[in-house]
């Protein structure tokens, strides 16, 4: 996990999408600063997440890989504070729009500190390179 999440080697996972249908009815949900409009994290809601999330106020989605609902920010402390949501066309994917709350969204650390987005490297000549 090491090398995915920190190395510069290209190693896509064509199969989440696949393990998600697998974790029953779900959606993808991109969450962007409400404020900058950067694009900090795509997950997953089941209905239960999104009435949670908007019964809270806090974005809460639905872990695919473990099938448990997942309040962000429990365990790191860096929440996102929901503030509106979006619906997009085919009614088949979500758009939140929130305020962290704490050092970043991501759950990987640059020198100790959350990355303020899970979008840190980008593609270029087939490698990935920190931006």
């Amino acid at each position: 996990m090491i090398e995915v999440e920190e190395g510069k080697t290209l190693s896509l996972d064509f199969e989440k999408t696949r393990k998600a249908a697998d974790a029953g009815a779900v959606l993808p949900v991109i969450v962007q600063d409400a404020k900058t409009k950067d694009v900090l994290i795509l997950g997953y809601v089941n209905d239960a997440a999104l009435k949670q999330s908007i019964e809270t106020g806090f974005v809460t989605f639905f872990s695919t890989s473990r099938k448990e609902i997942w309040v962000k920010g429990d365990t790191s402390g860096n929440r996102l504070r929901l503030k509106e949501i979006r619906v997009n066309c085919e009614q088949n994917s979500l758009l939140f729009l929130a305020e962290l709350e704490g050092q970043g969204a991501c759950h990987t650390k640059e020198k100790d500190k959350y990355r303020y987005s899970c979008y840190y490297r980008r593609l270029e000549q087939g490698s990935l390179k920190f931006v």
